[in-house]
């Protein structure tokens, strides 16, 4: 289906009618790769399946490791499309979106083992490849998949003011660096999207380090980025609100497998969320179909946010039994 689009089936009388989430001739850059059990390379996938071009930022440190894993071939089971043929990446780039322009970066990053041999990694260094490589308008799609808060394992109580501000530094402000630099390469009908999380809005023990700070100023952000950059260049802007799921980079959390168990038993649709569910609304943003919604926070978690009160373990049927006390 890569060639043809993501086909969305639904009933009209006796006739099925098909919305096709076609992106033929878009390019996607997908900001936050570094394997293919997170988020991102889940939407990565279902942004070619619909037919764009991907591009991969990859965070320097990680970036080694993951192209290792593409060129042993450690991927190709979760790089197969519905077509038959593999997920490809047109380009990999170096992305450490902590920094605006090269200078930005102390001389011990940009000299250290790990960044040396990359080049320019900033957001403008960026922006430089696209160009150099695809033309002055190389972008159709800004998939923004960036999270990471040195104290997350700490409570707001402990955070240091460094922690805090590199929380949102790197996981907020990122997303204004990349509209600022980017939204101008951007062709029209172009949109950014980014993944949040609940924590923005309610309270999560153990997810610390400032990083409900960081989800809350992204989703606030999508808002006025959506004004700023619809009236400026004409694009929209988005943000996924994701719920849980136990990626390796979730990990460093420390609470990611106890908070997916406990959504799964308190959700509305207790299932565990699949990154394909997160994907697809992905592609469905990104696209033609979506042209109407820009500057909102769009709840991916199977309904979790509309809890107001978690179920009794020992109670969680639904409906409750005859004679019960909730039934009173």
């Amino acid at each position: 289906m890569g060639s043809h689009g993501l086909a969305l089936t639904h009933e009209i009388g006796d006739k099925p009618a098909v919305l096709k989430i076609d992106l033929t001739g878009r390019r996607a850059f997908v900001v936050g790769i570094a394997d293919d059990g997170g988020f991102g390379f889940a939407i990565a996938k279902a942004l070619a399946e619909a037919g764009a071009s991907v591009v991969a930022g990859t965070w320097p440190p990680a970036m080694g490791i993951f192209e290792k894993l593409l060129e042993r071939g450690k991927l190709d089971a979760s790089r197969h499309m519905s077509d038959g043929s593999m997920l490809q990446f047109e380009r990999v780039y170096p992305v450490d979106a902590a920094y605006d322009t090269l200078e930005d970066a102390p001389q011990s990053v940009r000299e250290s083992k790990r960044y040396a041999s990359r080049g320019d990694f900033s957001v403008s260094g960026a922006a430089a490849r696209l160009v150099s490589d695809f033309g002055d308008k190389p972008l159709d799609i800004v998939i923004h998949c960036l999270a990471n808060g040195p104290e997350v394992h700490l409570p707001l109580l402990k955070t240091s003011r460094a922690g805090y501000l590199a929380a949102v530094g790197v996981s907020a402000y990122s997303l204004v660096s990349m509209v600022q630099r980017w939204a101008p390469l951007m062709r029209p009908g172009a949109s950014f999207l980014s993944l949040t999380y609940l924590a923005s809005e309610r309270v999560i023990p153990g997810y610390g380090g400032g990083m409900h700070a960081a989800k809350a100023a992204l989703e606030s952000d999508t808002r006025v980025l959506a004004y700023e950059a619809g009236r400026e260049y004409g694009i929209r802007v988005n943000t996924i609100s994701a719920g849980p799921y136990a990626s390796r980079a979730a990990s460093v959390t420390g609470i990611i497998d106890d908070v997916v168990a406990y959504y799964e038993i308190n959700a509305p649709i207790q299932q565990k969320l699949t990154t394909l569910e997160v994907a697809n609304v992905a592609a469905f943003l990104s696209s033609s179909l979506a042209t109407g919604i820009t500057g909102a926070t769009v709840y991916v978690d199977k309904g979790y946010h509309a809890m107001g009160k978690g179920a009794d373990p020992e109670k969680s049927a639904y409906p409750p039994e005859k004679g019960s006390a909730s039934n009173k």
